[in-house]
């Protein structure tokens, strides 16, 4: 059923608990004012639409998603490709492929695919994911040094290109600045876990830089005021064309939207012992997105750094989500001026913490020593995210993680002919224990017979000096066939009809058979003809001998 969390949760909500969702929002508001500052300018946006979107799809997120304590709004992994569209159709462009992507999650979410997102293949999430956090780091270098230079390229070559020539501008008290917030935000966590560490280190870098009047860039002095105001709605002109070159962005924002968001669930889950609804989770930031596009805000999802601080500050319903979006609001309706003074070597310092916390590094040497494929699947994820774009990342490691799959299941599919003397001690059924009537051949295929192994069965068939009288194919080893195989299978059979060979199947399991069915296979070999076993199949072999006598 597509009921919203929020709805289970109330029916037996109560004071106590309201009064730990209280605290625990404005715990996580308060945590997520400078990231969503921080995530928006890294996208290349102003920082008002960070929190916009923070307001708006962390409201609905809680509102209409799945899980109990999943915070949504904007998170690193989107910066990359929020940058990419902004820098090619600007912001237009952006209200655009937010208002796909939504729209795609939603029908994601109707369509129950909630679940298949989950095998998505985990080394080109690692692959992706290190990438996406490279490509952050890398893109703070700027704001990190202070360097005086224009605009930060998209490529990431171009950017380390733009970053050596201009390395003689560097601002020693925006490094000093930008190295104190990587430092707070790491080492304060050792010391207590109530006060963010970002936010202190946002309120003395930014007390220093106002009392001591050093020479920085602050959000001010970039973007000017953020507004005292929520934003009215906004829906750009039509343009049919933009839309089509949006298409895969887009796409790229609702999936990379729809794993992130549920993996994020799932560790809550582990958190909490809960169990999230993946399909409303989906529905729910598909709207979230819709909305918040109409605002002008960045893509959202569910964010897992928020998530667990929610949990460990006590929240257990979705009203902790809505107080923190509520707790963000009157932020920025009342004291968002006051955010033009945080310095962005600060944010970059605050972006470094979060791109090393994104980068997986254990992961990714976890995987580089597993099976070469997964270790190709993620290598060739990861470049292709940095140096060429996310959205053929994702597609190209899709592609090649499946053909590996392919390759691997055809690797352990076999067709074997099996009348002679083979080493199946350990077998109860095996063949060797059976005799086999002179003119019976049988073989055996073990492994799925999918369109990757289909050649293999036909190949072993051509090992036949002369055809026998009665040929037994042994299937009580194959869990699925699929439609090349069974085109296969029925070549095969035609085969031997057209040689006067009578054909027998042997062992065959459910699955396969209701697939045998459908196809009328069954129906062509005859009933008779599809025996339960070895036993079975030996003995209707003897008896179709005996019949020809």
């Amino acid at each position: 059923m597509f009921v919203p969390k929020l709805f289970v949760t109330l029916r037996s909500y109560t004071r106590a608990q309201f009064y730990k969702d209280f605290i625990s929002g404005i715990v996580v508001g308060v945590v997520a004012l400078p990231l969503c500052i921080a995530f928006a300018i890294a996208s290349g946006v102003s920082p008002e639409k960070g929190l916009v979107t923070g307001v708006i799809g962390g409201f609905l997120i809680s509102f209409l998603g799945g899980s109990r304590v999943q915070i949504g709004g904007p998170t690193g992994a989107f910066i990359v490709i929020v940058y990419g569209v902004v820098q090619q159709f600007g912001i237009d462009g952006l209200i655009y492929a937010t208002f796909m992507a939504g729209i795609m999650l939603v029908i994601m979410g109707f369509a129950r695919m909630g679940s298949m997102i989950k095998f998505i293949p985990h080394p080109l999430i690692v692959g992706f994911t290190s990438g996406i956090a490279l490509i952050i780091f890398s893109s703070q270098i700027k704001d990190f040094c202070g360097l005086h230079m224009g605009t930060v390229p998209a490529d990431f070559v171009d950017k380390w290109k733009e970053y050596f020539l201009n390395f003689g501008s560097i601002n020693i008290l925006a490094i000093s600045i930008a190295a104190g917030t990587v430092l707070v935000a790491a080492f304060l966590p050792r010391i207590t876990r109530k006060i963010p560490g970002s936010l202190v280190a946002i309120l003395l870098s930014t007390f220093a830089v106002q009392y001591f009047h050093l020479d920085v860039e602050t959000i001010g002095s970039k973007f000017g005021e953020i507004p005292s105001s929520f934003p009215m709605p906004h829906v750009p002109g039509f343009d049919f064309s933009m839309i089509q070159k949006l298409i895969r962005p887009a796409f790229t924002i609702a999936l990379l939207g729809g794993i992130e968001s549920l993996l994020s669930a799932v560790v809550a889950d582990g958190m909490i012992g809960g169990n999230h609804k993946s399909n409303v989770e989906l529905v729910g930031q598909g709207i979230a997105n819709i909305a918040s596009a109409f605002f002008g805000g960045i893509p959202a999802t569910g964010a897992l750094a928020r998530t667990a601080t929610n949990v460990k500050s006590g929240g257990r319903t979705p009203i902790a989500g809505i107080v923190h979006a509520i707790t963000l609001l009157i932020i920025m309706l009342v004291i968002g001026k006051w955010a033009t003074l945080i310095p962005l070597s600060c944010l970059a310092g605050i972006l470094v913490v979060v791109a090393y916390n994104m980068s997986e590094w254990r992961s990714f040497i976890g995987v580089l020593r597993t099976s070469k494929s997964d270790a190709a699947v993620m290598l060739a994820t990861f470049f292709l995210t940095v140096f060429v774009d996310l959205t053929v990342a994702i597609e190209i490691g899709m592609v090649l993680a499946v053909f590996l799959f392919m390759r691997r299941m055809t690797q352990i599919s076999n067709v074997n002919i099996i009348t002679k003397e083979m080493n199946e001690a350990d077998d109860e059924k095996a063949i060797s224990r059976y005799k086999v009537p002179a003119g019976v051949e049988v073989f055996e295929v073990s492994g799925p017979m999918f369109f990757g192994a289909a050649y293999k069965f036909k190949e072993s068939m051509k090992i036949m000096e002369s055809p026998p009288k009665i040929l037994i194919i042994r299937m009580r080893s194959v869990p699925v066939i699929d439609a090349t195989g069974l085109h296969t299978l029925e070549e095969v059979f035609k085969q031997a009809k057209n040689q006067g060979t009578k054909f027998i199947l042997s062992g065959v399991q459910k699955g396969v058979y209701n697939e045998l069915e459908k196809s009328r296979l069954i129906f062509n070999i005859g009933k008779a003809n599809v025996c339960v076993d070895i036993d079975a199949a030996l003995a209707r072999a003897e008896k179709i001998l005996h019949s020809n006598d």
